[in-house]
């Protein structure tokens, strides 16, 4: 095919604004606990839905009039499903019971508060879920049937989450910690003996810590089948490996042992990167090696080796595993840069093989080589997200990198170079410099949308991974800590510039871009490199660290005293790594957006540092979208903006 010569970032893209708008978010998948059902969660805009599929029937929505959606902190945690009914978090933070066959769901909670993370005891009757009102968070349990009013089961800790139920009720598991610790600092997993007053109640006999304390983090605690067992993620040797702790004998095995993080950093209830099962012997998995989340299988019998079963491979990132009870089929999100995500099934082939638990030393095999099992069955797709009408060739193929940072350390990100199918580009193109949130999160190999709007624009995308973020180790995580405003600003222009000797961009048309904290170190970078960017695009970003700390929600009101320190004592650090305090030497270009109900980021945070442009004279547009908070949910908000921030870019980097 000829290609039509023209100038990079002007390219006509077959990926539209609207199409990116019009897409779904696939946030979770689970199986019913005694039918062949699935169930995930869509949203769709500003909209929650739980979808169904019964074995082969066509899939239905189950909910219409309420959104289904957790609110407890940043969300997540929406749903479970057991025996033949989904429970949800719906409107007025109360739980509710919906039959999977047919009929309306019903509260089983009362109307105050917010809840999350529902789980079902094994026998039907008891939900135990996270619950949180007027700034304080507990482990609540209500009856299944919502006819006792709900009470206390844990609490006296500043956050709870992911609770899990032994299979006999003998136990309940979960994870708790904080303030001062963020989840993935260090929290500590919880293992309660249940005992039954004269009405069937069950209540916490003894509470233990078996895992975890305040500078090791704990995860996703999970009961074998047979109640043997307790698996769960820990990073204690510096790693998110995967443990499982024997009930009885009271002790504690390690399973995995390669170099990749096993875990995920608990931004959000529900998490899930494993499931046990039936056997109690198999575990199934995901792994996250420098971005690229694969998954595998583990027989905790024996050292295991992992697999990437055949019909996966052309997945680079797979979330929310999800093992069914009945027949072992593994349920996923999946995608990768060139598949938007998927709702995936896939039937392992699994067979036991030992009853005897061995020990894995610390020089068992890495369990990263890729062996094929010879399993040719087919993954069967439930649901797309988006149309997928765009060809694969057309579409961007991420390359991970790693370069040299500014003090001679390594740095990390995933980089998207122009493509097209109709265009080849005069010159060498600029490049887009985006910036993830937390700061202690990760971009990976999963379908970005809108690095793909811009690669096929002819725009390059470098996703950074900075020091500070996570999926590299709990070394590299801890990087950040007082050096907020530091790694993450020096890490994305070494990254810049390192692409740049490799002749791959322009340098005099380098954009960042980056949202929350992510747009924190866009505007700290502006201040501390001027003319190094030629332009902004700062979604809420922090400009005033003071006011973050105090004006922020509970789940991060004490984050900055590990990226910054404690106040008072940081305050003059507080002060230096407030762009705010130094806005006078902002002199690039930038477009600002703030959604008016953002209670992570208040508004006041963006305005203020406009205020400084405008009063300056520094060119920039100021965009505030009503009815939006920390992100955006409304198509016609993620069309705009998508839009607005091309025009922008078009006329103050492309024809500068």
């Amino acid at each position: 095919m000829v290609r039509t010569p023209k100038a990079y970032g002007l390219w006509s893209s077959p990926i539209s604004a609207r199409s990116l708008a019009e897409s779904l978010t696939l946030n979770d998948v689970q199986w019913d606990t005694t039918s062949e059902t699935l169930v995930w969660h869509e949203r769709r805009g500003a909209k929650g839905v739980l979808v169904a599929q019964i074995g082969d029937q066509a899939a239905r929505d189950l909910t219409d009039e309420d959104s289904v959606r957790a609110r407890v902190g940043y969300g997540g945690g929406d749903f479970t499903v057991a025996q033949g009914h989904v429970y949800f978090a719906g409107g007025g933070g109360r739980l509710y019971k919906q039959a999977l066959t047919s009929g309306k769901a019903r509260a089983i909670t009362p109307a105050f508060g917010d809840a999350a993370s529902p789980r079902v005891s094994g026998d039907g009757k008891w939900v135990l879920y996270v619950h949180s009102y007027e700034g304080v968070d507990t482990l609540a349990l209500v009856d299944s049937d919502g006819q006792r009013w709900p009470r206390k089961f844990a609490e006296g800790t500043d956050f709870v989450m992911q609770p899990a139920w032994h299979p006999y009720g003998e136990y309940v598991a979960y994870v708790a910690w904080n303030h001062p610790q963020m989840p993935w600092d260090g929290t500590e997993l919880r293992l309660v003996t249940l005992e039954y007053d004269r009405d069937g109640i069950p209540f916490a006999a003894q509470t233990v810590t078996i895992a975890g304390n305040t500078d090791v983090s704990t995860f996703q605690p999970e009961f074998s089948p047979d109640g043997r067992f307790l698996a769960y993620i820990s990073d204690v040797t510096g790693w998110n490996q995967l443990y499982i702790y024997d009930i009885a004998t009271q002790t504690h095995t390690q399973l995995t042992t390669a170099e990749a993080d096993h875990g995920l950093p608990a931004w959000v209830q529900g998490q899930r990167v494993y499931g046990w099962c039936i056997d109690s012997q198999h575990i199934i998995y995901t792994y996250n090696l420098q971005g690229w989340r694969y998954l595998t299988s583990l027989d905790i019998y024996k050292q295991s080796t992992g697999n990437l079963w055949e019909g996966l491979g052309q997945y680079t990132d797979m979330a929310h595993v999800a093992v069914s009870p009945l027949d072992n089929r593994v349920a996923i999100v999946a995608s990768s840069s060139k598949i938007p995500p998927r709702v995936v099934t896939y039937m392992p082939n699994i067979a036991p093989t030992s009853s005897t638990l061995i020990v894995m030393p610390s020089a068992a095999p890495n369990t990263m080589h890729v062996v094929n099992d010879g399993d040719e069955r087919a993954p069967v797709i439930h649901r797309r997200s988006s149309t997928e009408s765009v060809p694969t060739n057309a579409l961007s193929q991420l390359e991970s990198i790693s370069w040299t940072g500014h003090d001679g350390g390594t740095a990390y990100g995933l980089y998207y170079p122009p493509t097209s199918e109709t265009f080849e580009g005069i010159g060498k193109p600029p490049l887009v410099v985006y910036v993830h949130g937390g700061p202690t999160s990760q971009v990976t190999a999963h379908y970005h949308g809108e690095a793909q709007f811009f690669a096929t624009r002819g725009y390059a995308v470098l996703a950074v991974n900075h020091r500070g973020g996570t999926g590299y180790g709990r070394a590299y995580m801890n990087m950040l800590r007082g050096n907020w405003g530091v790694y993450d600003v020096q890490d994305s222009a070494s990254g810049a510039a390192y692409l740049a000797e490799r002749g791959l961009i322009d340098p005099t048309k380098i954009v960042i871009l980056g949202g929350s904290a992510g747009g924190y170190t866009v505007l700290q970078s502006l201040v501390d490199k001027p003319g190094f960017y030629k332009a902004g695009v700062c979604l809420y970003g922090v400009s005033n660290q003071f006011g973050l700390a105090m004006d922020t929600h509970k789940f991060e009101a004490h984050y900055t005293d590990s990226l910054l320190g404690p106040l008072p004592e940081a305050a003059d650090l507080y002060r230096d790594r407030s762009p705010l305090f130094h806005a006078d030497k902002i002199v690039d270009p930038m477009i600002v957006f703030q959604g008016e109900d953002d209670v992570v980021v208040p508004r006041n945070q963006s305005d203020s540092i406009v205020e400084s442009l405008k009063r300056r004279g520094i060119p920039h547009e100021y965009h505030v979208y009503a009815g939006e908070g920390h992100g955006w949910r409304k198509p016609e908000t993620i069309e705009h903006y998508h839009n607005a921030v091309i025009r922008f870019l078009t006329q103050y980097v492309l024809f500068a």
